[in-house]
């Protein structure tokens, strides 16, 4: 899609740092990682949400990014990593696409980059779960 820097990226026209480059995506540094080794995994083809990853390209998709946080993991001897997608909101270039963050113990990272909140009962915490399922 013209204008995406992501397809910029996949169709060579923008540099990246490619750490893989395989039929079910492409993986590269993030230009502004949480940390070094911060790696984005995004489908060929532009797509905006999850939601618009055909099915049969989840198998493809997801089994790119597994290796990937294995590969983070053992290639910089990180503890683990984090694996986060942002759907619409936070999602700073609307195209599909996968962090791969190194974890080490103690680095800072504490939970989740937002705040927390809780249910006011189990009563609220079940109609949640149920106006989910419903959808589902």
């Amino acid at each position: 899609m013209a204008g995406c820097v992501f397809c910029g990226i996949v169709a060579g026209e923008v540099p990246a740092f490619r750490v893989a480059d395989e039929p079910d995506g492409l993986a590269f540094l993030d230009t502004r990682p949480v940390f070094k080794g911060h790696v984005l995994v995004v489908p060929r083809p532009h797509l905006v949400t999850l939601a618009d990853l055909p099915p049969e390209a989840l198998a493809g998709y997801f089994g790119l990014v597994r290796r990937l946080a294995v590969a983070v993991e053992s290639g910089l001897g990180a503890g683990g990593t984090f694996v986060a997608m942002n759907n619409k909101v936070s999602q700073s270039v609307p195209h599909l696409h996968t962090h791969v963050v190194p974890r080490t113990k103690g680095d800072g990272l504490r939970g989740f980059f937002w705040p927390r909140t809780r249910y006011a009962d189990d009563v609220d915490a079940q109609t949640h779960a149920d106006r989910i399922a419903a959808v589902l």
